[in-house]
């Protein structure tokens, strides 16, 4: 499990990024994507959509921190980013 601290980015790539809602995150199968305890490894990706909205992003870092894009329910696209809670 991981939780993030999240922004959002609307008007364009040198636009100002403002503070959003905590993302955290848990995926497991056979191994864990997202372990219960850890972070997602460098390059992993991870993309999402339901009737709440729709994302994709990727992890840098070993897991500190993503960059992506993410639409949610009843607004635009959005660039959006995040940096792993302590």
């Amino acid at each position: 499990m991981a939780t993030y601290k999240t922004q959002i980015q609307w008007g364009g790539p040198n636009a100002e990024w403002h503070d959003d809602a905590d993302l955290t995150i848990v995926i497991q199968n056979r191994e864990g994507v997202v372990p219960q305890a850890g972070m997602p490894a460098t390059g992993t990706q991870i993309s999402w959509a339901s009737i709440q909205g729709n994302g994709s992003v990727t992890f840098f870092e070993d897991g500190n921190r993503f960059a992506g894009s993410a639409q949610f329910k009843g607004e635009g696209p959005v660039g959006y980013r995040g940096t792993i809670k302590r």
